[in-house]
């Protein structure tokens, strides 16, 4: 199939008649159609984009052009929920049943057996590679953090993060069940790690054990005194009665929390009596608290029972969480594991999945931030949008509205980086053959 425009291979090119949305710009330029897209043209020079202006309203002298014809150009993707050290052990450690106590049994498995620094290693890379080509600017995986693990798999990180530095920015989060907490050598392994090899933010995986408050506490007071960020996996659950959300709201609220706190999953609000929904999505907005919802993971594992077809998606209350003014995305989530046997770090897949599985439609414009400005603000990075002096970081697609874009996978996307079009491809599945128990 041949392509309807054939990108320039100089350091200076204009883009001619560029389908941006309004939101994905950092100021406006012209008016928005009925999807809110402008029509612009975007001058690159030396990497960086030199001016955005309405189409036709610039002259850009001598500049090669290329006449986009009103297809849409997108932001780089923002990934903000991964768990790239535990991806694509699917092979060797299947989850047949398909519920979360099966990939949780089988993940705790295959990390005691499997997980050398080498293996991690291996599989980081392999993850990196497929999100750098689908066009992620920036991901947070969360580390498995319990027991030796933990002094395995956070230098592995820091060398990953060290590699990938100019190509995609990496955040990671310790995980960890919420009563870990409260093990004074569990949190000095945690602290000692972090301090030499995080990024910055502690987590943990929050649910209604009897001591929840107390595992809180001492995880926010860490926060607290070392300046740290937190991210938790809050009430991944089909039972109503998992209420932890509310409870790290409230914490936050009366601790006056100063820092970001990314939650994810918050499966059972969505099954709870609207009242008490309604106080605990107040107490999030009031908190300033983002929430990122993991829709094909989710759909995966939620409301698993063998014979019987599943009654809901899995996915948390993201309209009712955004109409309060919340900070909403959505996020890929594992990758051919134990927890979701699919998925490739591909946020086009996660978006165009996203869409169906949560009516993330009309206005699509109103939603389109949930996999590039919203997660890189919970992230606290000045990405996802297009601005003049700006890296010319982009992603040009042959769509011209949202359900040509979300139809199909977009595999003939190109993806430009520092103003040059990536020749970047996924890595074959068979690299990951020499690692223990992955060869067919």
């Amino acid at each position: 199939m041949t392509a309807p425009f054939v990108y320039p291979s100089g350091k200076r090119y204009a883009l001619r008649q560029a389908r941006v949305l309004g939101r994905s710009l950092s100021k406006p330029e012209g008016p928005l159609d009925f999807d809110g897209f402008a029509t612009v043209d975007i001058l690159v020079d030396e990497g960086a984009i030199a001016k955005i202006a309405p189409a036709g309203a610039v002259d850009f002298g001598d500049a090669p052009q290329v006449a986009l014809s009103g297809r849409i150009v997108l932001p780089l993707f923002v990934d903000a929920h991964t768990h790239i050290d535990k991806g694509h052990i699917w092979r060797r450690k299947r989850n047949p049943v398909g519920d979360f106590p099966s990939a949780l049994a089988a993940a705790i498995e295959d990390r005691s057996a499997n997980w050398t620094a080498a293996d991690v290693a291996a599989r980081m890379e392999f993850s990196l590679r497929s999100a750098y080509a689908y066009g992620t600017t920036a991901l947070r995986t969360h580390i498995d953090s319990v027991g030796a693990q933990t002094r395995i798999s956070w230098p592995v990180f820091a060398e990953a993060r060290e590699r990938w530095r100019d190509r995609i920015t990496l955040q990671a989060a310790p995980i960890f069940s919420v009563d870990f907490a409260l093990d004074r050598s569990h949190m000095a392994d945690i602290e000692a790690m972090l301090d030499a090899h995080g990024t910055g933010i502690l987590g943990a995986v929050t649910y209604m054990v009897p001591r929840l408050r107390e595992g809180l506490k001492t995880l926010f007071e860490l926060a607290e005194r070392k300046g740290w960020e937190l991210d938790f996996h809050v009430d991944e659950s089909a039972d109503p009665a998992a209420r932890s959300l509310k409870i790290v709201a409230d914490m936050a609220i009366e601790r006056r929390f100063a820092r970001r706190i990314l939650v994810g999953h918050c499966c059972s609000l969505v099954l709870q009596e609207d009242d008490e929904r309604q106080k605990t999505i107040d107490a999030v907005a009031r908190a300033g608290i983002s929430v990122v919802s993991l829709p094909m993971c989710n759909l995966f594992l939620q409301d698993r029972h063998p014979g019987r077809t599943p009654r809901w998606r899995g996915v948390t209350a993201l309209h009712e969480l955004k109409a309060a003014g919340v900070n909403v995305m959505i996020a890929s989530d594992n990758t051919r594991d134990p927890f979701y046997a699919f998925g490739d770090l591909d946020m086009m897949e996660t978006w165009r999945e996203g869409v169906r599985i949560l009516h993330l439609d009309y206005p699509f414009a109103d939603w389109a931030p949930a996999v590039a400005a919203g997660p890189a603000r919970a992230m606290g990075l000045d990405l996802g949008q297009l601005r003049p002096g700006g890296r010319a970081d982009m992603i040009l697609t042959r769509a011209r509205d949202f359900p040509e874009l979300l139809a199909r996978p977009q595999s003939n996307r190109i993806v430009v980086r520092n103003g040059e079009a990536s020749t970047a491809q996924p890595p074959d599945y068979a690299e990951l053959d020499g690692l223990k128990g992955l060869a067919p």
